[in-house]
C-alpha cells in the first residue's frame, strides 16, 4: 500500500468515527436542565433582581424548558429565597424545580462536617423544593482522603438520598454534581474515585438510585477529545451496571474558545443532556449555552429536540436573557443569537461551485427571519441590490449597474484611506448617493426613523438644530417652523465655509442635488440624514464644527460631485 493510500485509509477511519459520533448527536433525545436563572448571574457586576428573575423565567417557559434550576442557597437570605416563595405563591408547578446544595459541610482537620445538614437541603424543605443537586468535589486537596475515604463518600450520598426521599419527596429527582470533574479526571487516583462512586450509585436499588449525574468543566482549558473520553468512561460504568436511563448532564465553562465544541464532544460520547443557561453569560468568560448546543444538534438533523422544545424561540430568548442580565445586547458576533449571526457575508459561487451555500443549514430561515446581506468589498452586485430593496423598497433606481458603482466606491474609499461601513441604512444610503444615485423621499423617511443613542451625539444634533432654527426665524413669517430652509438661508447658515459663493453654478446644482423632494428648499430631514450618517461613521466627533465639517466634506460634497458627474 502506498503512503497516500495509508493516509487515505487513516482518514477514512477517522471520518467513520466522527460520523458515528454525529449519528449519536443526531439521534440524541437531549434533556435540558435550564440554568438561566443561576448561571447568567454568576460573577455578574449587576446581579438579578426579583423582576429580572421573573422575566428570565418567562423566557425559559417560552422555550418549553420545564426542568429549571431556580436557586442556590446560603445561610443568608438571598433573592433566590424570595423568588422561590413567589413561585409557590403564584401556583407554579414546584415539582419541576431544582436547587443546589453542598454534599457536606465545612472541612476541618482534613474531614468534612457530615453531621450538620447542608443549608441547601434545609432550605429546600422549608421552601417546598423536591429536586436537589447535591454537589461534591472528589479532588479537594483540603480533604485527607485516607480519613474521608471513598467508601464514606458512598455512604454519605446514600444517606443524603434517603433524607431527600423522607423529607422532600419520595419521587424527587436527585442529581449528583461532580463539580471538579475535569480536575479529578486528570489524575488516576481521583479518576478511580469518580468512577467508583458512579458504580456505587448505579448499583443502588431503583427506588434509591439518583435521577442522574451532572458534571462540569470549570476551567475551560481541557480539549473536546479529553472531555469526550472522560464522559464515555462515566457512561460506560453507568451502562454496564444497568443504569442506561440515568441522566448524564454536561456543563462547560469558557476560557480558551473550546466550550461549545467540548460540550458537543461530551454529548457525542455518552452525555444525554446539558445543564446550562439560554445565553452564554456566566462566570469568567461565560459557558457553552443551551441555544447554541441545541442549534448544533438541529443542524445535524436532530428531530427529537424540535419535538421536545420550542426551538424557534431560542434566538429571541437568548437575546432577551442577555439583555436582562447585562443591560446590553449580545455581542454582534455571538453564534446563533448575535446580531450578525444570520448575516450572509458573500455569495458562495466561488467555493466548490456554490455547493457550500446550498448545503449549509439556513439559520435565518429556521428562525423565520431574512438573512441580511453583509455589504463589504466581498459582496456581489446582486447582494448590494437586494440590500437596497430590503431597506428602502423595490425601486426602479436600484439597478445592478448602480450596485456595481457602489462596490467601486467602496474599493476607492479603502484605496484613499477612507474606512467606513455600508451595511446600515445610513451607510448604504449615502454610498448609493455617492455612487451616482439620488436619495429619494422614501429613503429619507426610513433614515429619519433611526434613533441616535449616544448622549453626546444627541447633544450635537440639538446644537445644529438650534442653528437651523435661528436661520429659520429669519425667513418669511409664513415659512417659520416649516422644517425647511430656503436655499440662501441654508447656504449662509451651513454651506458657506465649503463652497466659494452662493451664485456659483456648482453651488446651485449642489443645492438642487440635496433637495430630495425637489421643492426648491432643504428639509431638516434631508440635512439630518447626513448629520446622522457622519455621527454613525465617525463616532469620535467631539463638537459641532467637526460634525459639520465631516458632514459636508465626507458626505454631502462627494455625493453632490458624483450626482453632478452622473447628470
Amino acid at each position: 500500500m502506498s503512503e497516500i493510500s495509508e493516509v487515505i485509509a487513516e482518514t477514512d477511519a477517522t471520518t467513520a468515527r466522527q460520523a458515528e459520533e454525529q449519528k449519536r448527536l443526531r439521534e440524541l433525545d437531549c434533556f435540558v436542565l435550564d440554568n438561566s436563572l443561576r448561571e447568567s448571574t454568576v460573577g455578574a457586576l449587576r446581579g438579578h433582581t426579583l423582576e429580572n428573575k421573573w422575566k428570565i423565567y418567562e423566557e425559559v417557559k417560552r422555550c418549553g424548558f420545564k426542568d429549571v434550576i431556580v436557586a442556590a442557597f446560603s445561610h443568608n437570605t438571598r433573592v433566590d429565597d424570595h423568588f422561590v416563595r413567589q413561585l409557590a405563591e403564584t401556583g407554579e408547578d414546584m415539582s419541576t424545580f431544582y436547587a443546589f446544595s453542598e454534599g457536606w459541610g465545612s472541612i476541618s482537620n482534613g474531614e468534612p462536617d457530615l453531621v450538620t445538614l447542608p443549608v441547601g437541603l434545609d432550605k429546600m424543605k422549608t421552601l417546598q423544593l423536591q429536586n436537589p443537586i447535591i454537589e461534591i468535589d472528589l479532588a479537594d486537596s483540603r480533604i485527607d482522603w485516607e480519613k474521608f475515604t471513598v467508601e464514606r463518600v458512598k455512604n454519605l450520598l446514600q444517606e443524603r438520598i434517603k433524607w431527600v426521599k423522607e423529607n422532600l419527596a419520595v419521587d424527587g429527582n436527585v442529581l449528583i454534581n461532580y463539580r471538579d470533574f475535569s480536575i479529578a479526571m486528570l489524575d488516576p487516583t481521583t479518576t478511580h474515585r469518580i468512577l467508583s462512586v458512579t458504580e456505587f450509585l448505579a448499583r443502588l436499588p431503583a427506588d434509591m438510585r439518583p435521577f442522574g449525574l451532572i458534571f462540569e468543566e470549570p476551567t475551560g482549558k481541557n480539549f473536546p477529545a479529553q472531555l469526550g473520553g472522560w464522559t464515555a468512561a462515566v457512561r460506560k460504568v453507568m451502562n454496564v451496571n444497568d443504569w442506561n436511563t440515568g441522566k448524564l448532564l454536561v456543563h462547560v465553562h469558557e476560557k480558551w474558545g473550546l466550550a461549545e465544541a467540548a460540550q458537543l464532544a461530551c454529548l457525542g460520547n455518552g452525555a444525554n443532556g446539558v445543564w446550562a443557561s439560554l445565553c452564554a453569560e456566566g462566570a469568567a468568560l461565560g459557558h457553552a449555552c443551551t441555544s447554541v448546543s441545541l442549534l448544533n444538534l438541529i443542524r445535524l438533523g436532530n428531530k427529537k429536540v424540535l419535538e421536545r422544545y420550542n426551538c424557534t424561540e431560542l434566538r429571541r430568548a437568548a437575546m432577551r436573557v442577555t439583555e436582562i442580565t447585562s443591560g446590553r445586547p449580545p455581542h454582534p458576533k455571538q453564534p446563533v443569537y448575535g446580531e450578525r449571526a444570520l448575516d450572509m457575508a458573500f455569495d458562495f459561487g466561488g467555493i466548490s461551485g456554490g455547493h457550500v451555500g446550498k448545503s449549509d443549514f439556513d439559520l435565518a430561515t429556521f428562525f423565520g427571519e431574512e438573512a441580511p446581506k453583509r455589504i463589504s468589498t466581498l459582496a456581489s452586485a446582486d447582494m448590494i441590490q437586494e440590500r437596497l430593496v430590503n431597506l428602502f423598497g423595490d425601486l426602479d433606481i436600484f439597478t445592478l449597474s448602480v450596485a456595481e458603482g457602489m462596490k467601486k466606491v467602496m474599493i476607492d474609499d479603502l484605496t484613499h484611506n477612507r474606512k467606513e461601513e455600508y451595511m446600515s441604512k445610513m451607510g448604504l444610503a449615502v454610498l448609493f448617493d455617492r455612487a451616482g444615485g439620488s436619495l429619494t423621499e422614501s429613503m429619507r423617511d426610513v433614515i429619519e426613523e433611526v434613533e441616535v443613542q449616544d448622549a453626546l451625539h444627541q447633544h450635537l444634533l440639538r446644537k445644529v438644530r438650534e442653528m437651523w432654527d435661528t436661520w429659520d426665524l429669519r425667513e418669511s413669517v409664513e415659512l417659520i417652523g416649516d422644517e425647511c430652509l430656503e436655499f440662501d438661508s441654508f447656504y449662509n447658515g451651513f454651506m458657506a465655509p465649503y463652497f466659494g459663493c452662493f451664485r456659483c453654478d456648482d453651488t446651485r446644482k449642489g443645492l438642487i442635488a440635496i433637495d430630495m423632494d425637489s421643492d426648491g428648499r432643504v428639509d431638516w430631514s434631508e440635512f439630518s440624514l447626513y448629520l446622522k450618517w457622519a455621527l454613525h461613521q465617525y463616532p469620535n466627533i467631539k463638537d459641532v464644527d467637526e460634525l459639520l465639517s465631516v458632514t459636508f466634506r465626507k458626505g454631502i460634497i462627494p455625493a453632490m460631485h458624483d450626482e453632478l458627474l452622473t447628470k
